[in-house]
C-alpha cells in the first residue's frame, strides 16, 4: 500500500502536552498535571504498520477521564476521547486529511499505534465538537444503556443522575421521545433549570439540597422507578435501590462519586435487587462499537430535524484543561465540557 503522508512530515514541530506528573491517590488536583512543550516529527516510521499521526482538534473532558488517569504512566500525556485530523498514515483505513474520533492524547499531536478505537467522521455538516459528545462516546453510551440494556416502554418512569452531563441530557431526551416520565438530578439550580426548561425533563432536583435522598426520590416517584440510568454510585445508588419497582432495570454507566476516593463507598441496599427482581448491568462503550452505525442512523435524522437539544461548554486551549478536568468534580460544568486544541 502506498502510504499517505504530509508534505511537512519531516518538519519538527512543537507539541504542547498535558502530562501526568505522578500517580494519583484520591482526589485529582491541578498540580498532578503539567502543561509542557515537547517536539514531534509528523512521520510514521517505516515498519509501523497501522499507525498514524493525528492533529488533535477537540478533546472530551469528562469524569471518566479520571479513571483513565489511573492507567497512565507518570511523565506521559493524559488520554481520552477526542476529534482529530490525520496528518500522516500507514493505516489502510485512514488517509491524510481524514477527520476521526477516538482515544487520543491530551496534546497537539498524537501518534496512534492502533486504530481499533477510531472512527472516521463522515458527516461534517454537524459541528465537529459533537463527536466528543452527542455523536461520540457519550451519545453511544446513552443509546446503548437506555435502549439496548433497559428495553424501555412508553409510560415508564425514568430517573437519571448527573442528568445535565454529556450522557444524561441525551438519555432524558431519548426517554421523553418514547413517552416516558423523566426526572433528573443535578448539582445546581442552573442545571435544574436547564433540565426542565431546555431539555424537556418532566421534573428535576438539586441533590445537594436534599438531606434525605430516599425521601426525595419518593417525592418524585411515589409509585417507584422503572429505569435508573446510573452515573453516580454511592449514596445515590443506595437510595435508588429502595425506590425501584419490581422488575426495574438499572444501566450502570458510571459512578463519578467514587472516582476520587481512595476507598470506595459500600452499598447497603443490594438485597432489593433480589426482592424486587431488579436487573442491574454495567457496560463499557467498547463492547458496543459494532452498534455505532445503527446509533447514527437513529440519531442523525433527529439532530438535523432539530428534535435533539445538545448543550456544550467550550474550554479554549490545552493550558486550561487541567482546571477544566478537576472542575468537573465540583460541578462547575453545565452540559458537555469540550476542550478546543485547534480550530484549524
Amino acid at each position: 500500500m502506498e502510504r499517505s503522508s504530509t508534505a511537512s512530515c519531516e518538519e519538527i514541530l512543537r507539541n504542547k502536552q498535558v502530562i501526568l506528573r505522578e500517580h494519583v491517590r484520591g482526589l485529582l488536583r491541578e498540580a498532578d498535571m503539567e502543561v509542557r512543550d515537547g517536539s514531534v516529527k509528523l512521520k510514521v516510521e517505516d515498519g509501523s504498520s497501522g499507525a498514524m499521526w493525528v492533529k488533535n482538534l477537540y478533546l472530551s473532558c469528562e469524569p471518566k477521564t479520571r479513571r483513565l488517569v489511573d492507567t497512565i504512566r507518570p511523565g506521559s500525556p493524559i488520554t481520552g476521547f477526542g476529534v482529530a485530523r490525520v496528518v500522516d498514515s500507514a493505516n489502510p483505513k485512514f488517509k491524510k486529511g481524514d477527520l476521526v474520533w477516538g482515544i487520543t492524547g491530551w496534546e497537539e499531536y498524537s501518534l496512534i499505534a492502533s486504530s481499533e478505537t477510531f472512527f472516521k467522521i463522515e458527516h461534517t455538516d454537524i459541528p465537529l465538537s459533537y463527536y466528543n459528545g452527542l455523536l461520540g462516546m457519550p451519545g453511544l453510551l446513552a443509546y446503548v444503556g437506555f435502549f439496548e440494556l433497559c428495553s424501555p416502554k412508553k409510560g415508564e418512569s425514568v430517573y437519571i443522575s448527573t442528568a445535565a452531563g454529556g450522557v444524561g441530557q441525551l438519555v432524558g431526551q431519548f426517554a421523553k421521545s418514547l413517552g416516558c416520565y423523566v426526572v433528573g438530578s443535578a448539582g445546581s439550580q442552573e442545571k435544574v433549570d436547564l433540565l426542565k426548561n431546555k431539555l424537556g425533563f418532566d421534573k428535576a432536583f438539586n441533590y445537594k439540597e436534599e438531606a434525605d435522598l430516599d425521601a426525595a426520590l419518593k417525592r418524585y416517584f411515589p409509585e417507584g422507578i422503572d429505569i435508573y440510568f446510573e452515573n453516580v454510585g454511592g449514596k445515590m445508588l443506595d437510595a435508588v435501590l429502595l425506590n425501584m419497582k419490581s422488575h426495574g432495570r438499572i444501566a450502570a454507566c458510571g459512578m463519578s462519586s467514587q472516582y476520587n476516593l481512595e476507598q470506595s463507598e459500600g452499598i447497603h441496599n443490594l438485597m432489593n435487587l433480589i426482592l424486587k427482581q431488579v436487573r442491574m448491568e454495567g457496560f463499557l462503550v467498547s463492547s458496543y462499537y459494532h452498534l455505532y452505525p445503527k446509533f447514527l442512523e437513529t440519531v442523525l435524522p433527529h439532530i438535523k430535524q432539530g428534535k435533539i437539544t445538545y448543550v456544550e461548554e467550550i474550554v479554549e486551549g490545552l493550558e486550561n484543561s487541567p482546571a477544566a478536568l478537576v472542575g468537573l468534580f465540583s460541578g462547575h460544568n453545565v452540559g458537555k465540557r469540550v476542550i478546543v486544541v485547534s480550530r484549524e
